[in-house]
């Protein structure tokens, strides 16, 4: 049995596990895909305190790193399911594993548009934030799918930086705030693009541009482009604790600012939670809120 059991091992759990172990606590990390989450896909990345330039992959090997240098333990598997009790059992597919406490923080993946190449040219022309990556396309022609706020917020920032920004929006309007909708109108470098979509993305090693297609006649255009941002909503990775803990509408965990769930003895960290900002710093910091708390409801046993 460990102290505390940690669902996922992005920049959140590997920052729990870290806490947690610096509080001499018995600690094992769960990940079912790539560790480092989805900071692996930015091939570089220039806001992360304590380094001008790292790429998502080096920076997540150095907290994987640091932390099984601590005593940290890895488990590749995917977690089914979680039974609450004195003692939490955590059911995955490759056995049970129980633990006084558990950290989630299985992070949320970006919802896709699901076209041919478009998994492929993640890192390699497409991208999903602005912050992270605008820079790389300072001068350059980029293109933001998405009509909601973060499309929105994402287009502004970019238009600060690109030299020509499309906003491609499956409506007939955008569907963000207004006083962002008018902010975006004012850019002359910007153009807005309703009621299209994106039929299929252009290039052979890298995206080179997009075709998007009419809703309204099902007419057909080529936009050559040197990036574009993906911004049409996150998809928590939260549906198997459902029924454990609260969620909110849209499937983030329900915390506070130290990272307990609604259940004794189960903790939050990251982008799975409801929160407003999602970035590599933040999640750190939920990281450690959780672990602290973690760490402080075990000693209260």
């Amino acid at each position: 049995m460990y102290d505390i059991i940690i669902v996922g091992g992005g920049p959140a759990g590997l920052t729990a596990a870290l806490y947690a172990r610096r509080a001499n606590k018995t600690v094992l990390i769960i990940e079912k895909g790539t560790f480092g989450g989805q900071i692996t896909y930015s091939p570089k990345v220039e806001n992360i305190p304590g380094f001008i330039s790292i790429s998502g992959n080096e920076f997540a090997e150095k907290l994987v790193e640091q932390v099984l240098e601590q005593g940290a333990e890895v488990e590749c598997c995917e977690v089914l399911s979680i039974r609450d009790g004195d003692i939490k059992t955590v059911v995955t597919d490759g056995g049970e594993f129980e633990a006084k406490a558990v950290i989630i923080a299985t992070g949320a993946k970006h919802r896709m548009l699901g076209l041919e190449k478009e998994e492929r040219f993640v890192g390699e022309g497409i991208s999903f934030c602005a912050v992270c990556d605008g820079a790389f396309y300072e001068g350059k022609t980029v293109a933001v799918i998405g009509g909601g706020n973060s499309a929105l917020q994402e287009a502004i920032l970019l238009s600060d930086l690109a030299k020509k920004v499309y906003v491609i929006q499956n409506l007939d309007f955008l569907t963000g705030e207004k006083k962002l909708s008018a902010q975006l109108l004012t850019r002359e470098n910007v153009e807005i693009i309703l009621g299209t979509t994106v039929a299929a993305i252009k290039g052979e090693n890298t995206l080179t541009g997009i075709t998007v297609r009419n809703e309204a006649d099902g007419s057909l255009k080529d936009i050559d482009l040197d990036g574009m941002f993906v911004a049409v909503g996150l998809i928590p990775q939260n549906e198997i604790f459902e029924g454990l803990i609260d969620l909110d509408e849209r499937g983030y965990v329900r915390a506070d600012e130290s990272c307990l769930t609604s259940k004794k003895g189960i903790f939050t960290a990251g982008d799975c939670r409801v929160k407003k900002i999602r970035q590599v710093a933040t999640a750190a910091a939920d990281g450690a809120a959780a672990a602290i708390a973690a760490c402080d409801y075990i000693d209260s046993l």
